[in-house]
């Protein structure tokens, strides 16, 4: 067997569902229950020693759930997909992304033992060229260049409408 590649290293595949775009006669999409996230984020704030601030559900046209954790360093910002378990963090709530991404934090890793993908920094800033983007509709690539996106994380944690 050749080498393993490494998973930061592996291309990112987008599946359906990724840019919270919804084509109805395509079926309903996945969806991240807010309760799942919300359970994640309290076992973070408890790794963190901190607490949770406010969390704010996705709703139309975000793609995302919103929420903070505050601890001694201050308060971070925590993205949750809405229709995949991806966790990412930023330093401002903003309805919408493009790099403004930060790495995560040491308790992130509470999210990834309750079943969520905590993405990093770099894989965010990941160029679109960079990631398998086959899945995507001529409607998504129409907001795509819309809204000017050239990241992995613009594409995820948007407000497309």
């Amino acid at each position: 067997m050749g080498p393993v590649a490494v998973e930061k290293d592996a291309v990112f595949t987008l599946p359906r569902g990724a840019t919270g775009f919804f084509r109805p006669k395509d079926g309903p999409l996945p969806e991240t229950a807010p309760r799942a996230f919300r359970a994640a984020l309290y076992a973070a704030a408890r790794a963190a020693g901190g607490r949770v601030g406010e969390m704010e559900e996705q709703a139309y046209p975000r793609s995302f759930h919103t929420a903070t954790v505050v601890e001694a360093a201050g308060e971070r910002v925590v993205l949750c997909h809405a229709h995949h378990p991806w966790i990412a963090f930023a330093g401002e709530r903003r309805d919408w992304y493009t790099d403004e991404f930060l790495s995560p934090p040491p308790w992130a890793g509470a999210f990834a033992g309750l079943g969520f993908t905590v993405l990093d920094r770099a894989r965010l800033t990941l160029p679109l060229a960079d990631v398998d983007t086959s899945v995507l509709t001529r409607d998504e690539w129409r907001q795509v260049r819309l809204h000017g996106l050239t990241t992995l994380g613009g594409v995820l944690f948007n407000a497309w409408d």
